[in-house]
């Protein structure tokens, strides 16, 4: 493939899928401040930080290799840089493997080598295992291959203290749940778009009914997942609160989701879950900090 106009960093930056990797990196972030009582180490911060947002770069960059043909068909992916011609695939390889590179030394000379090596499965996870194989072969694509995407906050956990605990996994089941129904929400507004390219997405293969039940039966699942923090200790009653009121608050769409025929409901309950994510740790962030100065809270 020859560029068919001279390329820009903002190619490269769309490569990365910047909003992707900023979510990425905010949960990956909320994990080390919540692995410790007080501060992380700012070495630790700064260079898990780095590390990690470059792994996922990268892994966003392998995405849009593997993903090109597919991308070049579907309406919401057809003017990423690769279908247009904006960058070749050399690029796109070479930008992969530089930014994978530059992760896994950062990771292991400047944090510790468990977050290197979990962090590169994870890029593995997602940029190979799911994109090349799960993506095609199975309607709970999303489903498996959500254990790569969760991985960030317990990234996070291990950058800081060289080891995994209960709440870091805890943390990366609340991702791992909310994973589907962010997702599917999604399918079922751009159904016709896989269908075209052949990927067996839940609504293609089951019906927009059957997923927009799914995606009600996973957010109520990641409703009483969401309080597990609260249960085992790790957070206080201002996140308690908040866990209940995002949480009733995606329920709720998903609800509507489910009885209405709305069609915009699909793209705004996928919008819900981004600002339910994002919400969500940041009110674990917060409360983690007031129950060190205000315990009663």
């Amino acid at each position: 493939m020859n560029s068919t106009s001279s390329t820009t960093w903002r190619d490269f930056y769309e490569l990365g899928k910047p909003r992707v990797v900023a979510l990425i990196v905010f949960t990956a972030v909320v994990g080390m401040f919540l692995a410790v009582p007080g501060l992380p180490p700012l070495s630790k911060l700064l260079f898990g930080t780095l590390g990690i947002g470059l792994a996922a770069s990268g892994a966003a960059a392998v995405n849009h290799l593997l993903d090109q043909r597919v991308d070049a068909v579907m309406f919401r992916t057809r003017h990423r840089p690769l279908p247009t011609g904006q960058v070749t695939e050399r690029q796109v390889l070479l930008y992969a493997l530089i930014l994978t590179m530059l992760s896994m030394l950062i990771l292991t000379a400047l944090v510790n080598t468990l977050t290197a090596v979990l962090t590169f499965f994870s890029l593995v996870g997602y940029a190979v295992i799911y994109t090349v194989f799960l993506k095609r072969a199975s309607p709970q694509n999303i489903v498996i291959g959500g254990a790569a995407g969760a991985a960030p906050p317990l990234l996070g956990w291990t950058a800081v203290t060289g080891d995994t605990h209960a709440g870091a996994f805890v943390l990366f089941l609340i991702i791992f749940i909310w994973t589907p129904p962010h997702f599917w929400a999604l399918a079922i507004h751009r159904r016709e778009d896989y269908a075209k390219v052949g990927i067996p997405m839940l609504p293609v293969t089951h019906g927009v009914e059957y997923t927009k039940l799914q995606i009600l039966l996973y957010t109520a699942l990641l409703l009483a997942v969401s309080l597990l923090p609260f249960v085992i200790g790790m957070n206080g009653y201002v996140y308690l609160a908040a866990a209940l009121i995002l949480g009733g608050v995606f329920l709720w769409y998903a609800w509507r989701l489910k009885v209405s025929a709305d069609e915009t409901l699909p793209m705004r309950t996928f919008h819900w879950s981004i600002w339910y994510l994002s919400l969500l740790f940041a009110a674990l962030l917060v409360d983690h900090y007031l129950m060190r100065f205000a315990p009663l809270l």
